[in-house]
């Protein structure tokens, strides 16, 4: 007799295959979330003995403006990474690079490669086979969505680093900054440029990188019997 198990079991398996990426980074993601709030609680408890302070429970950490500044300058470096990427590659090419569009493809590319308007597909989204603003919009979701994300999370790290610059200030018995203030100052760009610059030697590392290196079976790679001056060919 069957059971209803083995259909919900084919079920999950192909729910893990078809979505393994995102789970598999988004628990990766969660996992580090976790351990960088277990350090900083330490490392901040240290601190305030070291200043004469009461310690700081778990969860007031978790809620207190250190963690958010210090979780919110992470997350904006990185959205600001794939933001640039996204926008950067339409124009600017890497010979013989994955990461890069093939050398005669720069630009935005027409309605017949880009499958829009007349030339959109019954299995094309929706909004890729009308006109005006919706196309403009949709054309550029990706790009848009990033860049508001950057946005967002440079804002949150910049109102959550004044709270814990100025939780500092007081400690140490100064007066309090104002947010203005606070984002010309050199602790705030200290913050943001150290990420800024490791994303960006990321992002140019493996543009570079990939055009001479390749990693068998992964997209980000080009076949491993690909010339070095193939462009735009994953593997």
């Amino acid at each position: 007799m069957t059971t209803g198990h083995a259909p919900m079991t084919a079920r999950a398996r192909r729910f893990l295959r078809d979505n393994g990426l995102s789970l598999a980074f988004g628990l990766g993601f969660l996992l580090a979330l976790a351990g960088q709030a277990v350090a900083g609680h330490a490392e901040f408890n240290n601190q305030l003995v070291t200043d004469g302070l009461p310690r700081m429970s778990f969860g007031e950490y978790l809620l207190s403006s250190d963690f958010a500044v210090d979780v919110t300058e992470n997350w904006q470096s990185e959205y600001l990474q794939f933001f640039l990427y996204i926008t950067a590659t339409v124009w600017l090419l890497q010979r013989g690079s994955p990461e890069s569009k093939e050398m005669h493809k720069a630009g935005v590319e027409s309605d017949r490669a880009q499958r829009v308007g007349q030339h959109a597909r019954a299995d094309s989204p929706r909004w890729a086979a009308v006109g005006g603003f919706r196309r403009f919009l949709y054309s550029h979701s990706l790009g848009l969505v990033m860049g508001t994300l950057f946005a967002l999370s440079w804002l949150a790290q910049s109102f959550a680093g004044v709270a814990a610059y100025d939780e500092q200030r007081l400690r140490q018995l100064q007066a309090p900054v104002g947010w203005g203030d606070y984002i010309g100052s050199a602790d705030f760009w200290s913050r943001t440029l150290q990420n800024w610059q490791s994303e960006l030697l990321a992002v140019a590392s493996m543009a570079i990188l990939a055009t001479y290196l390749r990693e068998r079976g992964s997209p980000e790679s080009k076949p491993v019997g690909a010339a070095h001056t193939s462009t735009g060919v994953e593997g």
